[in-house]
């Protein structure tokens, strides 16, 4: 029987392997070979896609791989990474389909089950931002930065434009720790309490916070720091009004003894 007769005949069973009963049964090589044949239907995606499961290890180090990185294969081009790419995308979409428009109750756990596969193993540092309506309804989910997550690069005026286009009354903010290890760092903390003060400036609530590691999470919220830099920011204002008043005091007084 000729090769490309045979390659068919195993291209068919596998995707009727598929339809009869999902994935249950299959090696991981296997369903990445069956996403490859979604670009490449007539070539034999065998090989690639072992090579594939051997170079990044898991079936979810493959689906999260660039298409830079999966063209790296021998035999693998674009056409042949479409089926993957494909994937990814639809994923990301399904999960913020998921999301927009459904009452937030305030859960970090359900911010953390929505975002966590689209997450978990970026190699980058990835910012986000949850708009809220005043009926604490997801508006939309924006990524606004990537890379190192810190003060100095998160522009509080870009998230303060989006929140007035999409007429937000609360943010939730997310990032992720490619590290695995969800701990804030110094830097995560003062941006937190920056961005907890712009809020009450612009009167939009900071609902929380939430960093994503390796299958846990951490939440300013659920720690209580939250409502901690809000009460600093109330201090500092009423610090302030008192100044203020001082000041005003001694200057109407200075002027009294000059009338």
């Amino acid at each position: 029987m000729p090769s490309d007769e045979i390659h068919k005949g195993h291209r068919r069973r596998l995707r009727e392997k598929f339809l009869k009963s999902g994935l249950s049964g299959f090696h991981d090589y296997e369903i990445v070979e069956l996403l490859l044949t979604l670009g490449s239907p007539r070539k034999d995606c065998k090989p690639q896609a072992k090579e594939a499961i051997k170079r990044f290890q898991t079936l979810r180090g493959v689906l999260s791989a660039s298409a830079e990185e999966l063209q790296q294969i021998e035999g693998i081009g674009p056409h042949s990474a479409f089926g993957i790419r494909l994937v990814q995308e639809m994923a990301k979409e399904f999960l913020k389909g998921k999301i927009v428009e459904q009452t937030f109750l305030k859960s970090s756990r359900e911010i953390f089950d929505y975002l966590y596969h689209a997450m978990r193993d970026l190699k980058k540092e990835l910012f986000k931002v949850i708009y809220l309506s005043s009926q604490n309804q997801i508006i939309e989910v924006a990524d606004l930065f990537e890379g190192t997550v810190d003060s100095s690069f998160i522009s509080p005026r870009e998230i303060v434009e989006g929140a007035l286009k999409d007429k937000a009354a609360a943010l939730i903010f997310v990032h992720n720790h490619p590290s695995g290890n969800p701990a804030p760092s110094i830097s995560d903390r003062e941006l937190t309490r920056q961005l907890v003060y712009v809020g009450k400036i612009m009167q939009m609530k900071v609902v929380d916070h939430i960093i994503i590691g390796n299958d846990r999470y951490y939440s300013f919220a659920d720690e209580g720091l939250i409502e901690e830099y809000e009460m600093d920011f109330l201090n500092l204002k009423l610090r302030g009004t008192s100044e203020a008043k001082r000041r005003l005091y001694q200057a109407r007084q200075s002027s009294d003894r000059y009338t």
